[in-house]
């Protein structure tokens, strides 16, 4: 099983830039296979991975994710296209639509029909990436924009290597999707005991297309933490659940809320979101209950740890993306490390 890390500072700037840097040179040391950039409202998905291509020679780069909306396509092809050339072909392009409170709160773009906006940028990111003249009509994206004086044009750069393709999508017919089209899948609000609530649905989408789930890298996985002190453990992690729950889109649109109850835990999801929207933090934080931080996390000692690596690889996950714990970047290190071990072990 190969194993996937993030990548990128924290918003309130608590650690220096450095040493984020210094995680991912020492990570791909370690014989991790790809590190994943992200944005929401600080940093921004591709510009760190430009500098860290100038100071890893092995390690895979990915966006995780860019926010479909936020660029024309056109422009995101022509980033996957340098990327690919500055990483020496290193370079995994993942693609999301994030959601409604982000998109048009923060960039007000119109959240409006989001998996076609995801399936029409994907269709003239390809065509940019296979060097063909751009000539695109959707319901969101036309390509030249009729009336005017553009013109059909094709990528004025040589592409050193193949782009390969993720998605991070949640809901049943974006996961489809994903099946039917993508080279791989990031996962989030994933339990391996349950995951037919996703995997169901990718193999749907990839025998569409004539393919198997074989066919897709997936990825999925949580923070990674060695105790023997399960509670505290699972205390720690209580919270970043409950603000998933609550908080990660509106009453409306939580697409990781409603992933989780797909999952079985509807009841849960709903009351804690309600709580947290009331302003009452403390009770939805209390209302997270031990199983779903125990399975969409890896906790515990080394033997329960690795009895979650096996449930990850049983489930089909292919690569498995950990976030390790540690109050300081050796800490980190540390955990990784250790993690790394059971991983080449098992």
């Amino acid at each position: 099983m190969k194993v996937s890390i993030g990548f990128g500072a924290p918003y309130d700037g608590t650690v220096p830039w450095q040493q984020n840097v210094d995680f991912v040179v020492e990570a791909e040391r370690l014989g991790v296979d790809s590190a994943w950039t992200a944005e929401a409202w600080g940093s921004d998905a591709l510009t760190p991975l430009g500098y860290l291509a100038a100071q890893t020679d092995r390690i895979k780069l990915g966006t995780g994710i860019i926010q479909v909306g936020t660029r024309t396509p056109a422009l995101i092809g022509m980033s996957a296209a340098t990327m690919q050339s500055m990483s020496g072909g290193r370079f995994l392009l993942g693609l999301g639509t994030s959601g409604p409170q982000v998109i048009e709160g923060w960039h007000g773009i119109s959240f409006e029909k989001p998996l076609t906006r995801l399936r029409e940028t994907v269709d003239v990111v390809r065509l940019v990436l296979a060097a063909e003249r751009v000539v695109y009509h959707g319901e969101v994206h036309e390509l030249p924009r009729p009336g005017g004086e553009g013109k059909a044009l094709r990528l004025g750069m040589a592409l050193v290597a193949s782009v390969p393709l993720y998605l991070a999508t949640l809901g049943p017919r974006s996961l489809e999707y994903t099946g039917e089209v993508a080279d791989g899948w990031l996962g989030t609000s994933f339990m391996p005991e349950y995951s037919s609530a996703t995997i169901d649905h990718l193999r749907v989408g990839a025998e569409r297309s004539g393919r198997t789930l074989a066919d897709l890298d997936l990825h999925a996985g949580g923070v990674v933490e060695f105790g023997d002190d399960l509670d505290a453990l699972l205390a720690r992690r209580r919270p970043g659940l409950a603000f998933t729950l609550g908080a990660m889109g509106s009453k409306e649109h939580n697409f990781y809320n409603d992933a989780i109850a797909r999952a079985g835990f509807a009841d849960v999801a709903t009351k804690v979101q309600d709580l947290w929207i009331e302003g009452k933090r403390e009770k939805a934080i209390a209302l997270v209950p031990d199983e779903l931080i125990a399975l969409s996390n890896l906790l515990g000692t080394d033997e329960m740890i690795r009895s979650r690596i096996r449930a990850y690889r049983d489930a089909g996950v292919t690569t498995i993306r950990v976030s390790p714990a540690g109050e300081d970047l050796d800490e980190r290190l540390g955990t990784l490390a250790r993690f790394m071990d059971l991983v080449n072990r098992d």
